[in-house]
């Protein structure tokens, strides 16, 4: 294939999609271009077909250090294992194009985003679905694109929204909204906000939906100089029979569903399920059909669930289509934590933990994004046992970081800043128990942690997933939707927020046809429960705790002269080394002059206060110190005030009466109270002795101690204590 470019220009940004000169041995491979940003994303489809109940669709997000100019860190110096973002963005592209093949399609389909150039400006990841959706369709595979992703800013100044922002767009933005689709219907949505209201939520999304179109007409012209020859491949038909055999059963699994309690329902169903496929099919039927008839008696359960939804209005548990789960909520519930949080609704229990450190120990990054670190951090874990089921526990799965981020996202807004809360804060989400909205109870639970820890966040958030059952023109939306709701459902549509407004979404959509219109309702359905939720919540906890918990750490902020930093470190930290071993402190000092204190026990974070207040203090006339002996002279004592501060009691205000020498009434190490009498513009500090005790016996005279001067014919004064030789003349 020869070399093909479309570049295009939409909304103020640059495009290009690229084929035909790269990764030609790939099925598809499109170079997609915005601005210098520049990623590979290539697409191969397998030949042989897998004998799965499931689409096996892989998708990778490769970031390359290379691109931004960057060695990566660590001992080995490549790239390893992905980076948090770089796994969301794996799942940003999943989610869009998953939808767009036809049932039945086994066959294997890797996705591959390689970041090559990373120019600074312009995010790598929205371009990525584009670029997926090119290289299917170049490749001729059977994708029902194209398909495209945009992100929509809103620019706090002007209030205008803008379409693909640019980092430095995006950082003077209230709204990131990032959307995906097709020109008729909308597969994935992801939003981040300050407290939006529904309605802008709404503007943005119709905005989302025509930038779509747009960049799906431009990717249409790109196919359309490409012509791509469609691929042959098979759509898996099951034998007739199988559903035949399946098809009577749909009263019985109907009243199978019908059970409040996920464990006895799901032993219902697989009960019935077994006793279908034992009933009907031969023990060769089995063997040579196994998949098929799982995947019939699942289509079985997802046709009855639907079906009770659709023509009764009833849902498994019983439960009106905008009803909530039975809440349970405790804050507090562990002691010696810095806050804790248990939040129940239903059969989904999560338990969220707080933890208070230095601003320091904030996550350092090393990605291609331009973000050095983040203050927050939140943590997302599903055992096997919250399920009831055996595994393996191991480094957390893409669900996981991805549930963690939307919970993250969804509080970051509220959070106090660092000048009001000097804290890095970490909150982790352990599900104990999970039949569905696991994530939005783990944002609730959170919000329960952060309040019992003490932070001062602006308002509490809450969280609640909507779902969706569309049948044709029939259409029943769902609040607070449990684990069957989300597997045999049409959408997962996850809203957080607080009084003010909405925070985060996140949204899947399994069914072709899911219009804003939908997704109006459904933000208004989620509103109402939203402040249901948290009506609950603040019963329990109204407002944060006004005290940190005993072993939550006391961070205290001050500020000194830039130039006194030296004076607190000390050569090689020293002093501040000194200070922490002393009082037990922790001490964090920043370029700026800004220094954090931090102590679980109030007297130590006071003691290392004031010691570093005592070293760049500038003594006064007229203030009174206990000092230590430090140096000695002839002329007088150097006397230490502060660790960066000595000043000279000369030794005429050593004692009452004269003194000879210093080591009469002072030697090295003793402590002596003084008064600053004088700092000259050098910044010498003179001091005068309180208390002064009477001059010992046998001191030499004050004054000069050398023997005085004879002025007698013939004398020279030399101080060598000599007679000098007479001169003779001649």
């Amino acid at each position: 294939m020869e070399k093909i470019v479309e570049s295009f220009e939409l909304y103020g940004k640059q495009y290009r999609l690229e084929t035909g000169e790269l990764a030609k041995q790939a099925t598809g491979a499109v170079l997609c271009t915005q601005g210098e940003t520049t990623i590979l994303v290539t697409a191969v489809v397998s030949k042989e077909e897998k004998n799965y109940d499931f689409f096996p669709l892989t998708v990778d997000y490769i970031e390359k250090m290379y691109s931004v100019g960057r060695i990566p860190g660590g001992y080995l110096k490549r790239e390893a294992r992905p980076s948090e973002q770089g796994t969301l963005n794996a799942r940003m592209i999943d989610r869009p194009i998953r939808p767009g093949f036809p049932d039945g399609f086994k066959q294997e389909v890797h996705v591959v985003a390689t970041t090559l150039v990373c120019d600074g400006q312009n995010p790598p990841d929205t371009v990525c679905v584009s670029g997926a959706s090119a290289a299917l369709m170049v490749g001729g595979a059977p994708f029902d694109g194209p398909a495209a992703c945009v992100r929509i800013g809103r620019d706090k100044t002007t209030g205008d929204f803008i379409v693909n922002p640019t980092y430095a767009e995006q950082a003077n933005s209230d709204l990131e909204l990032t959307i995906a689709g097709t020109a008729d219907y909308i597969s994935m949505v992801e939003a981040g906000a300050e407290e939006i209201s529904e309605e802008d939520m709404l503007a943005a999304m119709n905005l989302g939906q025509k930038a779509i179109a747009a960049f799906c007409e431009k990717q249409a012209e790109f196919l359309a100089k490409v012509n791509p020859e469609p691929m042959e491949y098979s759509i898996h038909q099951a034998d007739p029979s199988i559903e035949e055999k399946v098809a009577p059963y749909f009263d019985a699994m109907s009243a199978a569903l019908r059970d409040a309690d996920k464990l006895s329902r799901m032993a219902k169903v697989e009960q019935l399920k077994a006793a279908i496929k034992a009933d009907n099919f031969t023990e060769e039927e089995q063997q040579a059909w196994g998949a098929d008839i799982a995947a019939a008696t699942k289509a079985l359960e997802k046709k009855a669930m639907r079906a009770m939804v659709i023509e009764t209005g009833e849902r498994a548990d019983g439960r009106a289509s905008n009803e909530i789960r039975p809440l349970h909520i405790v804050p507090g519930y562990l002691p010696r934590v810095h806050g804790s949080g248990l939040f129940q609704r239903g059969q989904t229990q999560v338990m969220s933990v707080a933890t208070l450190g230095m601003l320091n120990e904030w996550q350092r990054l090393d990605t291609i994004e331009p973000v050095e670190g983040k203050r927050y951090m939140h943590h997302y874990n599903f055992p096997p046992y919250c399920t009831g089921e055996v595994g393996r526990m191991g480094s957390p799965k893409r669900r996981e970081v991805g549930h963690g981020a939307l919970a993250e996202r969804a509080l970051i807004p509220v959070l106090p800043s660092e000048d009001e809360f000097p804290y890095a804060i970490r909150v982790v989400s352990e599900v104990m128990e999970s039949n569905g909205s696991s994530s939005m109870a783990s944002t609730c639970g959170s919000t329960l942690a952060l309040m019992d820890a003490g932070v001062p966040i602006k308002r509490p958030v809450s969280g609640i997933a909507m779902g969706l059952i569309k049948e044709g023109d029939d259409v029943v939306i769902l609040s607070d939707i449990q684990g069957l709701e989300d597997f045999l459902g049409d959408m997962d549509f996850k809203v957080c927020g607080t009084e003010a407004g909405i925070t985060a979404l996140q949204m899947d959509n399994k069914a072709k046809g899911l219009s804003v219109e939908i997704l109006a309702r459904a933000l208004a359905q989620a509103k109402e429960g939203r402040a249901f939720i948290l009506n609950a919540m603040l019963q329990e906890i109204p407002a944060p705790r006004e005290q940190l918990r005993d072993t939550a750490p006391r961070i205290e902020t001050i500020h000194i002269p830039v130039d006194k930093i030296r004076d607190v470190i000390g050569t090689g930290g020293k002093v501040v080394r000194g200070i922490q071993d002393e009082t037990g402190a922790t001490i964090e000092i920043l370029e700026d002059g800004t220094i954090h204190i931090a102590a679980v026990e109030g007297p130590a974070g006071e003691a290392a206060k004031a010691m570093i207040l005592g070293i760049v203090k500038e003594p006064e006339v007229g203030e009174h110190y206990t000092g230590e002996v430090v140096g000695i002279k002839d002329f007088g004592a150097f006397i230490k005030l502060t660790p960066g501060k000595d000043g000279l009691l000369h030794i005429s205000r050593m004692a009452n009466g004269r003194v000879g020498k210093v080591e009469d009434v002072l030697n090295l190490g003793d402590m002596v109270e003084v008064e600053v009498i004088d700092v000259d513009d050098k910044g010498k500090i003179s001091l005068d002795r309180l208390n002064k005790p009477d001059a010992p016996e046998g001191s030499a005279p004050r004054g000069d101690s050398r023997p005085a001067r004879d002025n007698r014919p013939g004398r020279n004064n030399r101080d060598n204590g000599r007679t000098p030789r007479r001169s003779h003349k001649g």
